[in-house]
């Protein structure tokens, strides 16, 4: 008898089957550092049209796809991100957002289920009258589904209603959706109804790989 372990702690450790190796074998590339690659293009192409955005792009990791987004809102030094304090991008991406960004975190207690209290969403909200001695917010950030709180999905009504606060002042809202497919599948929600308030979203194919999804022009 022959016996299997099943490794569910990641993507990362799975083995491709010999089917996705001829695959990948035989895949049209080109460099995509020049803008040639057209499985890529292909790609990139397809997820917009999933997520229902109007650009993709794919880059190396969640960190990295994060902080792009991030710096895509907040492209002044100074700006301030509301975030929750048991967030990925606060506690698990090296502070890149201020290191690299010179982004501030602003922080609002996450609940059980990985949201944040609307009330407090909208009191953290700098009045911009104070902007001489304040940073000004810019953006605020939703992690779906929360990792820290053991992969809680954040339901679209909520995500609707984050959107709606953030439009009244005059906000981007950004989505870490590392695991957004999962929230899809668990919330039983399309990507793109569950995403529709968000300016920006990270998608992650597995921890190694993430999509950005954007409004065109700010891609470009």
């Amino acid at each position: 008898m022959v016996t299997r372990t099943v490794d569910l702690r990641s993507d990362t450790v799975t083995k491709p089957t010999e089917t996705m190796r001829v695959a990948m074998a035989n895949a049209e590339v080109d460099d995509d550092v020049l803008g040639h690659d057209p499985s890529c293009f292909r790609l990139e192409k397809e997820m917009a049209k999933i997520t229902g955005k109007e650009a993709a792009l794919f880059v190396p990791s969640g960190t990295m796809g994060n902080l792009i987004s991030v710096l895509v809102h907040c492209d002044i030094r100074g700006s301030e991100v509301i975030l929750g304090d048991n967030s990925h991008i606060h506690i698990y991406e090296n502070g890149g957002i201020a290191t690299i960004g010179g982004v501030h975190p602003r922080t609002v207690r996450n609940n059980e289920d990985g949201t944040m209290d609307i009330d407090l969403i909208e009191a953290a909200i700098r009045d911009p009258k104070g902007e001489l001695v304040y940073p000004t917010t810019r953006l605020i950030c939703l992690e779906n589904s929360h990792g820290n709180t053991g992969g809680r999905c954040l339901s679209v009504e909520y995500t609707d209603r984050v959107g709606e606060v953030a439009k009244k002042h005059g906000l981007k809202l950004h989505i870490d959706g590392a695991r957004i497919f999962n929230a899809s599948v668990a919330l039983d929600v399309p990507v793109d109804k569950l995403i529709r308030a968000a300016d920006s979203v990270s998608a992650c194919f597995f921890l190694s790989y993430i999509f950005l999804l954007y409004e065109k022009d700010r891609l470009e």
